[in-house]
């Protein structure tokens, strides 16, 4: 993993639907909150700027560079709790006396601008780079190992599932045709062996994000994370998340209609539903003209918005 020195930039991350996100999830300015996704800290730095003096804000991150950044842009706050470490293991993270006593819970998903913007770390295919993809030092396995070590079928199922690339099949056997693979251009070199015309470089961008899923076990941490959002929250306490993929909205949406990952509802002996949570948000909340104008990467941006309540009694 690339490490920052002292002559090295931190690529600003922007965030996205920021009044919005602060809107909706604070309801008590005293309460304790938590930056799931803290990035930069652009959200945690508006967070704190609507929130008491005996409030507290915990920001988990596990990119290291994004907490250094984030702690220099927040500076001294005693409000404010920098975690390294990832939101699928909250329950984890957070000390016992703050699980069932959070206000709010906010996810940012996706990469930053940041990692996107250091071709050092193997997320951008517009420069040359070593097939890292890494989010954080905590994990082990790189994208070099998903493209030169996977079997055709494995290889072809994360290009499909988690890129949603229709032309898998052809791209797959074409990687592993040209193995062994070093860099992020010998990577979109060999989707463009096969995949032609004005979506070419829609395919190559699908192929690094089901990559990149792969490597961070994305999905497979959101879903983690939101169950064990609803363990720390306490009643009346709010999800807001973020999600720039039909792939993370789509467990998003199933889980604030339900509660669980199937978005089937559960209901008691007299048919009454029992979910632990109500999305309040109507749907999607989606980023203005003029929000998308001033930063592009906001024009995928989809907001959700969930309230934990009680269960009726039986």
């Amino acid at each position: 993993m690339t490490t920052m020195n002292k002559n090295e930039t931190y690529h600003e991350h922007q965030p996205v639907l920021l009044q919005e996100s602060v809107e909706y999830l604070i309801t008590d300015p005293g309460g304790i909150y938590v930056d799931a996704t803290l990035g930069g800290g652009g959200h945690s730095l508006a967070l704190l700027s609507q929130l008491n003096s005996d409030a507290r804000l915990v920001g988990i991150d596990q990119d290291d560079e994004a907490l250094r950044a984030a702690n220099d842009r927040i500076g001294n706050d005693a409000r404010f709790s920098p975690l390294k470490g990832n939101f699928g293991y909250l329950t984890r993270l957070l000390s016992p006396e703050l699980q069932g006593e959070v206000s709010g819970v906010l996810f940012d998903l996706g990469v930053s601008t940041h990692q996107i913007s250091d071709a050092g770390r193997g997320f951008t295919f517009q420069e040359e780079g070593p097939l890292d993809m890494r989010m954080s030092n905590l994990r082990g396995v790189t994208a070099y190992q998903v493209v030169n070590e996977y079997s055709y079928e494995d290889l072809r199922d994360v290009i499909y599932h988690y890129g949603e690339e229709r032309f898998s099949r052809k791209i797959a056997r074409e990687i592993i045709d040209r193995r062994p693979l070093e860099t992020t251009t010998e990577l979109r070199e060999a989707v463009e062996a096969v995949v032609y015309g004005k979506h070419q470089i829609k395919s190559v961008a699908r192929v690094f994000q089901g990559i990149r899923i792969e490597v961070n076990r994305e999905l497979d941490m959101l879903r983690e994370g939101l169950e064990q959002s609803l363990e720390i929250l306490h009643t009346g306490g709010r999800i807001v998340a973020i999600s720039y993929h039909s792939l993370e909205d789509r467990i998003v949406k199933k889980f604030f209609k339900a509660g669980n990952h199937e978005g089937k509802i559960e209901k008691d002996f007299y048919g009454n539903p029992m979910t632990p949570i109500e999305e309040i948000s109507g749907g999607i909340i989606r980023p203005t003209e003029e929000e998308i104008n001033k930063n592009r990467a906001a024009r995928s941006a989809k907001m959700r918005v969930a309230e934990k309540i009680n269960l009726p009694e039986v």
